[in-house]
This record gives C-alpha cells, structure tokens and sequence, in this order.
C-alpha cells in the first residue's frame, strides 16, 4: 500500500502541470462559470461556480444571488479535485472520482478523499483540450452534487468550441 501512494504521490506532482502549455482564457472561464450558474438558477438552485486552473488556482469564483456561504468552498474543492485528482486517475467529472474511490480499500479511498481541498461530492468537471486536462469548473449549492454536475457539465460545454481554436 505505501507504495501505491507513493507511485500516486510522484503522479499528482506531474499532473499539476500542463504539458502543452493549452490554458483557459479569461473570457472563456467567465462564460463558463456565467453559464454554470444561470442553468442551476434555471432549475431553482442558487449555487456558486469557481473555476480553477490546472495547478488549482481560482480564476473565476461567481456567487449567485442567493447562493449561502459555504457553497464558495464546495465550488472549489470540487474544481480543485477535478484537476488535481483527474489526470491521476483519468476521470473528467468528480462523480466519475467517486466511481474510483469505490474501487479502493477503504482506508485508502478515505485517504484519498481527505487530501486537503479534495471531495468526494459530484459537481466538478474538467475542461480538456484532447486528452489534456487545462482547467476545471465545480458548483455547489444544488440540493444534491449530482444537480451540480449537471450545471457545470453545461458550462464547460458552452466553451468547448473556444478550446478548439
């Protein structure tokens, strides 16, 4: 088992690093986020949307009118686990870490899922150009992650077509 974290250890240092050097344009990060949090609103939940860069950096944070407090730090935990624990374990959605998760041992999946800024709650998604994951976008404060996945997945596909170019 130590060696198995330790393997994932060196892995998640590489991860945090685009290889490419493919990043998130401003513009398309605020859309994004825009988008996130207009389509839960649509649906009746008052969320917040943040987006992270690869190394896990906020560059867009957006609170929706009547979001709550605590949906900032949940917004980015899921952003941040999406880029920081995607590349590992080549997932694009934070349920899609969950669905990991699952496969370990127990203490190692609650190791796993207590590294600091990392949750194990849907609503995360990555932004990739090709197989290269460049930025994530997470949104809490639906009643239930998975109503956040949703929100976000639209986000992140309102800018696909930006990424391409």
């Amino acid at each position: 088992m130590v060696a198995v974290i330790g393997l994932m250890s060196q892995e998640q240092a590489q991860a945090q690093v685009s290889i490419s050097g493919a990043r998130l344009p401003l513009n398309a990060a605020v859309i994004a986020a825009q988008t996130a949090v207009e389509t839960c609103k649509a649906n009746g939940y008052d969320v917040t949307a943040t987006v992270v860069d690869v190394s896990g950096t906020p560059q867009v944070v957006l609170r929706g009118d009547h979001a709550v407090i605590h949906t900032r730090d949940s917004s980015f935990r899921k952003a941040y686990t999406v880029v920081t624990m995607g590349p590992i374990f080549h997932v694009d959605t934070t349920s899609g870490y969950i669905g990991v998760l699952s496969k370990y041992p127990p203490l190692l999946a609650q190791s796993l899922a207590s590294t600091p800024n990392v949750t194990a709650l849907p609503g995360g998604v990555a932004f990739k150009v090709g197989d290269e994951t460049i930025a994530g976008l997470g949104v809490g404060g639906s009643p239930g992650g998975d109503k956040d996945e949703v929100c976000a997945q639209a986000g992140v596909a309102k800018v696909a077509e930006l990424l391409k170019k």
